[in-house]
């Protein structure tokens, strides 16, 4: 009996951290300030604690070049949705970047956002 309480209760939270879905971006802004490149970006995912969490995301530039990651440290299980910012050395190459978030589960794949950059 205890055996199969607790098979139930692992296979329902296994099942629980993969449907919490993809980390989607849903807000950004970008602005230069003097030689760097100034990101805020608010990121959407149901992180269910360290198993399951929005772990990173992404600076693209147009061209897919990765041009800078900001790392999540931990889960941010009651602070949905979450901004945080990142600054980057800028040269001025372009007028867009592409923002992607990355998730401990899925990976990469939720929505993505292009954003112009304000000078």
């Amino acid at each position: 009996m205890i055996r199969a309480l607790f098979a139930i209760v692992f296979i329902g939270v296994t099942l629980t951290a993969g449907w919490a879905g993809e980390a989607d971006v849903i807000a950004v802004k970008a602005r230069v300030i003097g030689d760097r490149l100034q990101v805020s970006v608010t990121v959407q995912h149901a992180d269910t604690g360290w198993d399951h969490y929005a772990d990173r995301w992404d600076i693209l530039a147009p061209d897919g070049q990765v041009l800078g990651e900001r790392v999540l440290f931990h889960p941010h299980v009651n602070e949905q949705p979450f901004t945080r910012q990142h600054t980057i050395p800028w040269s001025g190459d372009f007028d867009e970047i592409t923002i992607r978030a990355h998730d401990s589960v899925h990976g990469l794949g939720g929505a993505e956002m292009t954003v112009p950059i304000t000078r």
